[in-house]
């Protein structure tokens, strides 16, 4: 992507590369700055918060390193990696490489993942001149670091995480952000405050070379489709990064606070674990047979269900495992592009949200068959199970406030009755597989009556059947007695609960495609919430649409829908949340766990066999 203006710009945007390692991570920008990075963690207070600082300008918060006289910027991965490369071009021919990462291999048999970011910056043309403008801030944008130094490191006072920076280039230089001319590679490792053992210069370049190994070694071992590798790749590649090792936990995304829409006030903090969108992140990884990731974030679970009290389930908890997740808002942030607030914490952690039953559910069954896992699941793993479902069966039919997180309103949602369902479902397939015959009866059965009070409570007939409805006579609705349809309602196939040539499952995907769609996006709902009517479709929902066009056999409509998504992707090849769906301009948080589940999902739903190639 080519940026010909290198002055810093109060016009955000989510043309962002992200790099990480499992511990922090980074969101870098179009000119290679990084402009978003929390330590000592993914919900940490963010020492880079640029992105958030709106017309303020970019000056504070962010770590760049400018060009004199700098034309262009252009950037791409280092293949099946999350190490970036950005190449600075000036007005007489100079050229820098700027390479970024943050370090993750093995080490003394266990991974190393500091809380560090690594920079190189090379001279690749010419005579560049170049300068460096690092200003880490803390307590959320409230002040710049402060400031010592020595004769080759320089130490921010991060508020409770100080940082260090060790580096070969001339630190007098870096503390005055002067100008200077690049004549050779020049390292730069800001991490933990501890003195820097070794060469810095030989000792980043073995981090970038054992980093890349890493991440090389890891892609490849993914089974992935025969088309669309370069999107399922990345999009895997990023998936990774959202999950945080020490726990397992998964987050929603990496940002807090981009707005769904623009001045919408729909602003949420999304770096923590929700427990559906954790469900989906993992069901899409373990199909391309990371299975790394399930098993750590199955044995994040196994402690959400230790710690719950009277087996309650909350919709999200932190990525350190607690529970409670203050809301408040950080004053000192005017936000992405100015649209505060910039909240942290998310109040959703105490609603009632019945589908996480399911979610929880659904990928523990698999460690009770699955021969490669490390740890195969016990009785009493099945026993801690049939307390999770206990609450699914007696929450079922019960109001919630349902997948949306709506603030101000509760009904019983379809979509959580039928996770309530499936939950029910595998339980009695795991009791089939353990061979315990009369639990295996007792969930059938309780499966048996959540689906009779679903096909009741949610059907909603309609007088004079449409024949193109296969007779149906009415669809499914977002909730028990209700009318109105939301996107969820095309996951039915995907969790099993009808098939897809069902004529009540065929009526209800033309209700909500005629309801929700939007040229080739599809809306969450079309009815006001608590922030009054949708503005921006959701790209999850898009997905969704594909996969239900593919699975009801109108295969050419739903490729072309995914090529149409395809090309909405940032430059980095990933998705936020949001989409306005008349200009195609990302909105929401990025990037966002459920949009890159949809791009891998659909690809190896929509991709020819491998066997179509050999």
């Amino acid at each position: 992507m080519s940026s010909p203006d290198p002055t810093p710009s109060d016009h955000s945007s989510l043309e962002l590369w992200p790099i990480g390692n499992c511990q922090v991570s980074g969101l870098i920008d179009e000119r290679g700055a990084i402009v978003w990075g929390c330590v000592p963690r993914v919900d940490g207070d963010p020492t880079f918060c640029a992105l958030m600082r709106g017309a303020e300008g970019q000056d504070a918060g962010t770590w760049r390193f400018e060009l004199e006289n700098q034309v262009s910027a252009t950037q791409h991965y280092q293949r099946n990696t999350p190490i970036l490369v950005t190449r600075l071009k000036d007005a007489s021919g100079g050229a820098v490489d700027i390479v970024d990462f943050c370090p993750r291999y093995e080490r003394t048999g266990r991974m190393y993942r500091p809380v560090a970011y690594a920079r190189i910056v090379r001279p690749v043309a010419g005579s560049p001149r170049i300068r460096t403008v690092l200003t880490p801030m803390s307590g959320y944008g409230a002040q710049l670091a402060q400031i010592t130094h020595g004769s080759n490191h320089i130490r921010y006072l991060v508020e409770r995480n100080t940082l260090r920076l060790t580096t070969d280039a001339p630190v007098g230089y870096v503390l005055d952000e002067r100008f200077f001319r690049l004549e050779k590679p020049l390292h730069f490792f800001l991490g933990p405050d501890e003195p820097f053992n070794g060469n810095v210069e030989h000792d980043l370049e073995t981090m970038l070379h054992l980093t890349g190994n890493y991440w090389r070694q890891w892609v490849r071992s993914l089974a992935t489709p025969l088309d669309w590798q370069d999107a399922v790749i990345r999009a895997a590649i990023t998936l990774k990064l959202c999950q945080h090792e020490e726990t397992g936990a998964i987050v929603a995304a990496l940002t807090t606070s981009i707005p769904e829409a623009p001045h919408s006030q729909r602003n949420w903090d999304y770096r923590y674990c929700w427990i559906r969108d954790a469900y989906y992140t993992v069901q899409a990884l373990n199909d391309l047979g990371a299975l790394d990731v399930l098993e750590k974030y199955l044995a994040y679970l196994r402690n959400i269900v230790d710690d719950a009290e009277g087996g309650a389930i909350q919709p999200l908890y932190a990525v350190s495992g607690a529970r409670e997740i203050i809301e408040w808002e950080a004053k000192e942030l005017a936000g992405y592009r100015g649209m505060g607030p910039v909240r942290v914490g998310n109040a959703a952690y105490f609603q009632v949200q019945n589908d996480c039953y399911g979610q929880i559910v659904l990928p523990s069954i698999q460690a009770f068959s699955d021969k490669r896992l490390l740890r195969i699941a016990n009785m009493d793993d099945f026993a801690s199970l049939e307390e999770v479902g206990e609450m699914a069966w007696k929450t079922h039919d019960q109001p919630d406030a349902g997948l949306w997180e709506l603030r101000t309103r509760t009904a019983v949602h379809t979509y959580s009755s039928v996770m309530s369902w499936a939950a029910c479902d595998r339980l009695a397939n795991a009791a089939d597989y353990l061979g315990l015959e009369d639990r295996a009866k007792l969930w059938r059965e309780r499966a048996d009556t959540v689906r009779k009070n679903i096909d009741e409570g949610a059907w909603h007939e309609v007088e004079g059947p449409d024949l193109d409805d296969g007779g149906a006579g009415g669809h499914y609705a977002a909730s028990f007695g209700g009318s109105q349809l939301d996107a969820s309602l095309l996951q039915m196939v995907e969790l099993r609960y009808v098939q897809a040539e069902d004529p009540k499952f065929k009526a209800t995907l033309k209700a909500v495609q005629k309801a929700l769609r939007r040229g080739e996006h599809m809306l969450r709902y079309d009815n006001e919430d608590d922030f009054g009517l949708p503005e921006t479709a959701f790209n999850i929902c898009t997905f969704w649409l594909i996969e239900a066009l593919h699975r009801s056999g109108e295969d050419a409509e739903a490729r072309r829908l995914f090529d149409a998504m395809l090309e909405h992707r940032t430059e980095s090849g990933l998705l936020s949340e949001d989409m306005d769906f008349e200009t195609g301009e990302l909105w929401g948080n990025f990037p966002q766990t459920y949009s890159l589940v949809g791009i891998i999902n659909c690809a190896g739903q929509l991709s020819r066999s491998w066997r179509d190639w050999r």
